[in-house]
């Protein structure tokens, strides 16, 4: 192994070159779906919409953390663990994203995680230990030695999504996906445990929109926030 480089003065050189995180600043990155990016209730395919801040829960979660925390909203609607998804431009695999955005944004302080919903759209057949295999390897990969190198160490949050309900435009999306969305809190809750992460079942909290059976509606999106900012204060 080679000796540290040092300047003139005896500085060493190679200590300016780790991951420094920014300041008093904490950095939480929240990564998901359309729940996460803050999709109103669908009445209607095509049409984009989204929720301001201060109404989005990344953002009601921020705001109670306090004035020493900054905020990378990474959500993306059509996001799954593992699917590409032909249907939605073929660029949906949360694996290859999660990766760019803690490559992009690091250093981070706090990863939360909310996927798994998008899997159980019918044409992915995907069981609920299915979904939980995608979300161990972006677990595996956000605690592996490179991120948590490159970041200079963080913590994540493993959140449950809300449950889905067969209704609205979006029934025929997921059909059959109302039970199989039942199945995953456990599921995700001993897979947390299993690498070490903090989980947070977001379905004990809040209940999709019956509007669409997917979607948050803003007392929701509130509701959401204030349970994520504690479930961070305690990391």
């Amino acid at each position: 192994m080679r000796a540290p480089r040092a300047d003139s003065k005896g500085q060493v050189l190679d200590n300016l070159l780790r991951p420094a995180h920014s300041g008093a600043m904490t950095t939480i990155l929240t990564f998901g779906d359309s729940n996460t990016h803050g999709t109103p209730p669908m009445t209607r395919r095509g049409v984009y919409n989204r929720y301001p801040p201060g109404v989005r829960w990344p953002t009601v979660a921020v705001a109670q953390l306090g004035p020493g925390w900054a905020l990378i909203e990474e959500g993306l609607p059509g996001r799954t663990t593992q699917f590409d998804d032909s249907v939605m431009d073929g660029v949906m695999n949360g694996f290859l994203a999660l990766r760019q955005a803690l490559q992009s944004h690091a250093p981070i302080d706090v990863l939360t995680v909310m996927l798994g919903t998008n899997d159980l759209k019918t044409r992915f057949a995907a069981t609920p230990d299915h979904v939980t295999g995608g979300c161990a390897a972006l677990l595996d990969l956000a605690l592996g030695d490179e991120m948590q190198t490159r970041n200079g160490g963080f913590k994540l949050l493993l959140i449950a999504p809300p449950p889905v309900e067969e209704r609205g435009i979006l029934a025929t999306d997921f059909w059959g996906a109302a039970q199989k969305s039942r199945a995953l809190p456990p599921l995700l809750r001993a897979l947390a445990q299993s690498r070490g992460a903090a989980f947070l079942d977001a379905g004990a909290h809040v209940a999709p929109s019956p509007v669409d059976g997917v979607h948050l509606n803003p007392a929701s999106h509130q509701t959401l926030g204030h349970a994520v900012a504690l479930a961070v204060k305690s990391l």
